[in-house]
């Protein structure tokens, strides 16, 4: 995929970049595949917001993806590659022999006509689906399982890829795209290959609106804030944050400020992720 530039005829078009859309080989989503999620603003079941800077954007449908890839040995045909606007990713939709449809992340490379299988005993190539254990150490995988059966929670994103590194007893260390070493279990699966849409990193939005386009409102710096609406506020002109560090609204550390509390996955991290991976 490809990077298109604007002609600058206005302000905002002038550092706008976008989508060629080359490997789209499908405009319309299957609608079987298809279900709806109400947009909540952020809010939770009482009504508070709960997550800040959420609302509006323009409206999407969403995709069933299929990310526990349960139909072990049964062949499936590439049948289009899809947008999917809830995700950077792009979609694969499969055709299975048996007559069923599903959506699937799209690997690297992977090509309509292309023929899938999932299973211990599937092919390495992108695509497949198949438990740790039966992946050669050294290969690229994403959608990786943390939970047997539970479906793939890690390296889902436009770009991502991990890499197995090792395999001993029961567990193999696997590198997250983050550089963080973790331990998965070797019964869990992963799927083989990179994920796809590699230029997403390289869009550059351009302007403020299509920020709102994505359900995303506008976001004001600390520091443009009175004193008793933020810690970074107050003072005659800018001022710095000083040594107290970055705060948020409510005067907790952050930008940083290490959060993690969960004592029960520490166990499974090798190494930490290295500061300068994204």
């Amino acid at each position: 995929m490809a990077v298109k530039k604007y002609k600058p005829i206005t302000p905002g078009m002038r550092g706008m970049t976008g989508y060629t859309f080359e490997e789209i080989t499908k405009s319309t989503p299957e609608r079987s595949l298809l279900a709806t999620k109400k947009n909540r603003g952020g809010r939770n079941a009482q009504g508070r917001v709960t997550v800040r800077h959420r609302g509006g954007g323009a409206r999407r449908a969403v995709r069933v993806v299929d990310f526990k890839r349960e139909k072990l040995g049964i062949p499936a045909r590439v049948a289009a590659i899809e947008y999917d606007p809830n995700r950077t990713a792009r979609l694969a939709l499969l055709f299975y022999v048996d007559g069923e449809k599903r959506y699937i992340l799209a690997p690297l490379d992977l090509k309509v006509g292309d023929t899938l299988v999932s299973g211990p005993t599937a092919e390495i190539r992108p695509g497949n689906s198949l438990p740790i254990s039966n992946i050669p150490v050294g290969t690229l995988i994403h959608n990786i399982e943390v939970k047997e059966g539970k479906g793939g929670q890690l390296v889902r994103s436009a770009g991502g890829a991990a890499q197995l590194l090792a395999k001993e007893g029961d567990f193999a260390q696997v590198r997250m795209p983050s550089g963080e070493v973790r331990l998965i279990h070797q019964v869990c699966y992963a799927t083989i290959g990179q994920v796809g849409n590699l230029d997403h990193s390289n869009i550059k939005l351009g302007k403020a609106g299509r920020k709102r386009h994505k359900g995303i409102r506008p976001t004001v710096r600390g520091s443009a804030m009175s004193p008793r609406d933020h810690p970074h506020g107050g003072g005659e002109g800018r001022q710095p944050i000083g040594l107290a560090g970055p705060k948020s609204p409510w005067g907790k550390p952050t930008l940083g400020y290490k959060t993690r509390r969960n004592k029960k996955s520490d166990q499974y991290i090798v190494r930490r992720r290295s500061k300068t991976s994204r």
